[in-house]
């Protein structure tokens, strides 16, 4: 069993710190640096922006949507053409049936048949499975064209919108087959939010409290103080909250792109996390999969003499809190386990896992002992 990654890699070191700013008209730019740098623009109405966003040069653009967004993207073609853009909609399937190549080859086919070049562009809007379908088509039609992302979930404004990972899912498992394709702009436009169910923001709230654990201790303070603001769209608690969420990622993925280090850490709680997804053939909400899979990773850290109980405790307090599981069935560790054994995280055939030494302190654990996966296992059987 080793360690890499010491804990001063982590985002709160200053020189990861990613450049925000607060706008006259109450939205908030936060700059995604690195090789390919764009913005995150977050607030309410800043959809009305996404076609001075596009490149120069670009004349058609294909929007990407949910069905449930049909409006929503009928109201963004139509001022994509008054702005002089040819522009297309394809709506394809919601939440993780969008991740599969038959729905990619789809959107291939639209582009293909409206004649796109390179000097075009996609548009995904949506949740994170829609974005990450989004993602992928954009990088992969003539080698990659541009990517202006729409997220309207909270867990696609935080998380799968930024970043520039793209996939799909395979029946082997999650996320599998993918590329690096950086976004020209994010708009997350707050409005997206207003008629999500509960559950959904309660949902998306997982990732929230992960960029809390890994990097961000004010978030738990302010889901602590009162969780019912935090959650409430309408509230300065929840706008504080995913700009904080926001910001760690943004940091992140401009000082490690393609994850060949300080990246994994935003991977908390995801290795048992999409391994529970694919035992429940994607019918558990992500963020309930990641929730299970934080809780997990933090008994692992502390059955390895690494974390207090305390900040277990506090995983499982918070956690529950937002009536998110953390506990999953006793008896399916073995189908767990050897999806896991499948991870694009592994390496040489060793599981490696994200833990904590303590709060904003994450760390890589590789190759723990069989044994000790399954004790981890047992603090969260139900």
């Amino acid at each position: 069993m080793s360690d890499t990654r010491p804990h001063d890699s982590a985002p709160q070191d200053s020189a990861l710190q990613g450049d925000s700013a607060r706008h006259d008209d109450d939205s908030t730019t936060i700059r995604v640096g690195g090789d390919a740098p764009y913005d995150v623009v977050l607030g309410r109405g800043v959809a009305s922006r996404i076609p001075a966003l596009l490149p120069s040069g670009t004349a058609k653009v294909l929007i990407v949507h949910a069905p449930t967004l049909g409006r929503k993207a009928g109201e963004l073609r139509e001022s994509l053409v008054a702005a002089g853009y040819e522009a297309l909609i394809a709506e394809v399937p919601d939440a993780e049936d969008a991740k599969r190549v038959e729905v990619a080859a789809f959107c291939w086919q639209v582009l293909g048949q409206a004649d796109f070049t390179r000097t075009d562009a996609v548009i995904g809007l949506g949740g994170g499975a829609v974005t990450d379908l989004a993602g992928f088509v954009a990088a992969t039609w003539l080698r990659g064209v541009a990517l202006v992302q729409v997220p309207t979930t909270v867990l696609g404004m935080v998380d799968a919108s930024l970043g520039g990972k793209t996939g799909i899912n395979t029946a082997e498992g999650k996320n599998l087959v993918g590329a690096f394709h950086a976004p020209v702009a994010v708009v997350a436009d707050l409005d997206m939010l207003d008629t999500l169910g509960r559950n959904e923001i309660l949902a998306g709230f997982a990732e929230v409290v992960k960029a809390g654990f890994i990097a961000e201790p004010e978030i738990l303070d302010v889901i602590e103080a009162d969780v019912d603001r935090a959650v409430d769209p309408t509230t300065p608690e929840f706008r504080r909250v995913l700009e904080l969420a926001i910001g760690v990622k943004a940091r992140v993925v401009a000082a490690d792109f393609t994850e060949q280090g300080l990246r994994e850490i935003l991977n908390y709680g995801h290795t048992l996390g999409h391994a529970v997804e694919h035992a429940e053939r994607y019918q558990w909400r992500h963020g309930a999969a990641v929730s299970v899979g934080m809780v997990f990773a933090a008994e692992l850290a502390r059955l390895s003499g690494r974390l207090s109980d305390e900040v277990v405790d506090r995983h499982r307090r918070i956690l529950e809190s937002l009536t998110l599981p953390t506990s999953y069935p006793l008896g399916r560790w073995n189908t767990l386990l050897a999806t896991m054994q499948r991870d694009k995280k592994s390496r040489a055939g060793m599981l490696r896992f994200i833990v904590l030494d303590d709060v904003a302190k994450p760390t890589v654990l590789t190759g723990p002992d069989a044994s000790l996966l399954f004790m981890a296992y047992q603090e969260i059987g139900s």
